[in-house]
């Protein structure tokens, strides 16, 4: 692990092997700005400005994967994290932790491992109560997503009716979710979402999987993020695991963990393991999900 500069954020934090790197920013955060293939693009969106003023009171989106609790609702979810943050070298990687939340009382953090060899990274998201009041709230993981590329979201294992007589599932659908956009792909067993830079109309869904897994095709590469699913928990947006925001600069891979309440001084957590593959194509179907994904699935490990 070492510091490098990577403009226009300043000092980062670089986990890196023979494969990949992973860089984190000191400036503020918590935040992971790139994952990449080593002299490749980053997977990741950066939507940062350097040329507009920075109002230490405002939230801003930089782009990369942040750690947000859920449910959203202002001003609580958007507290700003313009501040540098503190990190520690741990045995395995390196864990960055923002000051307190004045407005909230909580305290995130990340702690970020790399593989020595491969791809494979562990995010744990963490949450501390800091204040003096019992909260309720959930781990909420987002990863914005360089554009042109498209979400791959599993649906519940398909069944028949005889066998499943009540529903598995839900989707969240929110006031400006549009399902005619044909940026959506509803199948069967998956639900597709590509990012276009030329549809500016926001939309979003949330699903309620089990499956504990999402990824993001692009440019023959693909993302994969797998956490844990814990099927006797309440999840947050009508229960949902896994969602996807799209607009026309990027898009956000966002997985949930479960509503706990937190008396002062608890915490919780939410883990995330990212894979990169490359020599993917985006798939446009259920049939091209269960070709080209599904292989690269199984081999982390399910």
């Amino acid at each position: 692990m070492n510091l490098v500069d990577y403009p226009p954020f300043g000092l980062c934090l670089r986990l890196a092997n023979d494969r990949v790197e992973v860089l984190i920013t000191t400036t503020l955060g918590p935040r992971i700005i790139r994952y990449g293939f080593l002299e490749g693009e980053n997977e990741f969106a950066e939507v940062f400005n350097p040329t507009q003023p920075l109002d230490p009171t405002e939230w801003y989106l930089y782009g990369g994967h942040r750690l947000w609790h859920a449910p959203e609702v202002r001003p609580r979810t958007y507290v700003p994290d313009n501040q540098p943050v503190s990190y520690e070298v741990t045995a395995e990687g390196v864990r960055v932790i923002q000051p307190v939340e004045t407005l909230t009382g909580i305290q995130k953090s990340l702690e970020i491992w790399l593989a020595p060899e491969g791809s494979h990274v562990r995010v744990i998201h963490r949450l501390h109560n800091q204040g003096v009041w019992e909260v309720e709230l959930a781990a909420w993981a987002i990863t914005a997503m360089a554009p042109g590329g498209s979400a791959i979201l599993p649906l519940p294992p398909r069944s028949t009716h005889e066998a499943y007589l009540q529903p598995v599932s839900a989707l969240a659908l929110w006031a400006y979710t549009d399902l005619s956009d044909p940026r959506w792909t509803l199948g069967r067993s998956y639900v597709l979402a590509r990012q276009d830079p030329l549809r500016s109309m926001e939309q979003k869904i949330g699903l309620h999987t089990p499956l504990g897994w999402a990824a993001y095709a692009r440019r023959g590469h693909l993302f994969l993020k797998r956490f844990e699913y814990h099927p006797e928990a309440t999840y947050p947006d009508w229960g949902s695991t896994v969602e996807v925001f799209i607009n026309d600069r990027f898009l956000e891979l966002e997985t949930l963990g479960p509503l706990m309440r937190l008396a002062p001084g608890e915490s919780l957590e939410h883990i995330e393991d990212w894979y990169l593959f490359d020599e993917v194509p985006t798939p446009h179907n259920d049939q091209q999900v269960e070709r080209h994904i599904l292989p690269r699935l199984l081999q982390t490990g399910g």
